[in-house]
């Protein structure tokens, strides 16, 4: 924890009290309200903790108003062009960019844990057949500790390395079994010889009939969704990690609390309301008409994918998704996908609208991911799965980081309680 250097001072009434105040590395300063009850005898009051800091971290840093993303210092557009994922894994869970010999170790050691105990099969059958992916996800990744409860112990540092590994190595597996549970294919094992981002691609579309070779364009493209969506700072997900973890519960289950958490529409399915919008528009000559929607302050409807609740400016990460988007519908095609068809030239007019441009509302990641996705032949219902896929190292290092925090005390949020004053019991006979 970084040291006070100066302080605020709060009055109520004729009492004044002293809060320590702390300057980050990057981003405002924060007022330490830990004593405030202690010694004022009020809470504060915040819905969506959207003014709280609730912890200090080394990992993660978002600058909304300047369009701003750093994995442990590291611009996010620097990492998705230079780097690849189980690199950025590698960052983010050790704090440095490995050297050769390092990453070469780490990519072995996730490469060799991507098979799931075989017994897990039974479990994916115990699913309806049209069960979502996402409710399959909740329920396997959250059964991992009933087999691997060798990995449990979170005061065991050794156990800790082993669950986060297990975790990023099974959750691609994972993730294409529930896809191919619910289109009613055989699973199809993982294979040594490819890297995570092919490796789960021919997961989720090789059958056993036939060879099926990866494109290296949908493989990179891939990656990258990986690794724009690798970690972002204490969003709803990763503060739900955070609280399951700060009462000591299994690591298995605390990623599996995330994953529901992002299962909400006005999180980890806005790529998917994105790709809806683009149907619901249907073909290009009808984009004006909701363009115009959008403009219109009486109309509830607006675009989805554009514009961001954090990022005021622009979405940092839109700008190499936008690229992968521009080769992956190069390679696929548009023409025989009228979905894809709406999406690009609805990019187009948007861009061109000085409407959208004054207020900032540009194409975000979730545009450019739903599009690549729906090229790729991903139903929208796997969307959010492949988010936690990629979500799942940032909420590993985040509960990594939590637990060796000295100051951890489980989460107790406070309320304002706005309930009937205490009253007396009324017989049954007399009410």
């Amino acid at each position: 924890m970084a040291e006070s250097t100066k302080s605020a001072t709060l009055t109520i009434g004729e009492k004044s009290i002293e809060l320590p105040m702390f300057s980050p590395t990057s981003g405002p300063d924060v007022i330490d309200i830990r004593k405030l009850y202690n010694q004022a005898g009020v809470f504060t009051y915040d819905p969506g903790f959207t003014s709280t800091a609730s912890c200090d971290s080394t990992i993660t840093f978002i600058d909304g108003d300047e369009g701003i993303l750093t994995h442990r210092g590291y611009p996010i557009g620097e990492l998705a062009e230079k780097s690849h994922y189980l690199e950025v894994c590698y960052l983010l869970l050790y704090g440095e960019l490995p050297a050769p010999k390092e990453l070469e170790d780490f990519e072995d050691l996730v490469t060799n844990h991507t098979m799931i105990h075989e017994q897990m099969i039974n479990f994916f059958r115990g699913f309806r057949r049209d069960a979502h992916p996402m409710a399959v996800m909740v329920g396997v990744v959250g059964a991992m500790s009933a087999f691997y409860h060798d990995s449990t112990d979170i005061n065991d540092e050794f156990q800790r390395e082993v669950a986060s590994i297990r975790l990023i190595a099974k959750m691609p597996t994972i993730a294409a079994m529930a896809f191919k549970y619910t289109i009613g294919q055989p699973f199809v094992y993982p294979r040594n010889d490819l890297d995570y981002a092919s490796n789960f691609l021919r997961m989720c579309f090789a059958v056993p009939a036939e060879e099926y070779v990866v494109d290296p364009i949908l493989s990179r493209a891939m990656d990258r969704i990986f690794t724009l969506h690798a970690d972002h700072e204490q969003n709803a997900s990763t503060s739900t990690v955070r609280l399951a973890s700060s009462s000591g519960a299994n690591p298995f289950a605390c990623i599996a609390a995330g994953i529901a958490c992002l299962w909400g529409p006005a999180h980890g399915g806005a790529n998917q309301a994105c790709l809806e919008m683009l149907k619901e528009i249907g073909t290009p000559d009808r984009i004006p008409e909701f363009i115009a929607r959008a403009k219109d302050k009486d109309d509830p409807f607006r675009l989805m994918g554009f514009g961001h609740r954090v990022y005021k400016n622009f979405d940092p990460r839109a700008t190499v998704m936008k690229q992968s988007a521009d080769e992956v519908l190069e390679l696929m095609g548009v023409d025989n996908n009228p979905i894809l068809q709406v999406a690009k030239e609805l990019e187009k007019q948007a861009l061109e609208d000085p409407y959208f441009a004054d207020k900032k509302l540009f194409p975000n990641v979730d545009f450019y991911s739903g599009i690549i996705l729906e090229a790729m032949g991903f139903p929208t219902s796997m969307f959010t799965p492949i988010f936690a896929l990629a979500r799942t190292v940032g909420w590993i290092s985040q509960w990594k980081e939590q637990l060796n925090d000295p100051q951890l005390k489980i989460g107790r949020p406070r309320q304002l309680y706005l309930g009937e004053d205490i009253r007396s019991y009324v017989d049954i006979e007399k009410r």
